[in-house]
């Protein structure tokens, strides 16, 4: 009796889902949350220039409040940032309005908001309006095109 009770344990604990568990694909819908979210946390809170080929398509295009950036300009900006010095972190969220997924192109219009501290103090907080087209490489989702629209 008490080798069939040890059998039955090892056997619930081998088969228990929590156990072997393989982790399920993302969604293309959490792909592009991450995808939003990764890009501003490596390129504009870690003013990483290296990982702009990571997050955008070589033909990228921002529309930032009536100036048009592209790689190049977003580069320079990152560099130049990163040059100063004594950079300021950035804690980005985000409240997604809509995404919609077409085969391999999607879009999505969402809130961000970010607050941006030097030394530990608040040195500006800042909410946008955006959207943004991405299409799935083979590397993954990637933004082709943002638009950004401060909200006041």
């Amino acid at each position: 009796m008490k080798i069939i009770r040890i059998y039955l344990l090892g056997l619930a604990l081998l088969t228990s889902p929590t156990l072997f568990a393989q982790s399920e694909p993302k969604s293309d819908e959490e792909q592009i949350k991450s995808l939003v979210q990764n890009m501003f946390d490596g390129l504009f809170s870690g003013f990483d220039s290296e990982k702009i080929p990571l997050y955008l398509t070589d033909d990228f295009i921002l529309l930032e409040d009536g100036e048009i950036w592209d790689n190049q300009v977003i580069k320079e900006y990152l560099d130049g940032q990163k040059a100063k010095g004594n950079l300021p972190s950035r804690e980005n969220s985000f409240e997604f309005i809509e995404i919609k997924i077409f085969e391999n192109r999607a879009w999505a219009a969402y809130k961000n908001w970010a607050t941006i501290r030097r030394d530990g103090i608040i040195i500006r907080q800042a909410h946008w309006l955006e959207s943004i087209t991405a299409i799935k490489t083979e590397s993954g989702w990637k933004m082709e095109m943002m638009h950004s629209t401060p909200v006041k």
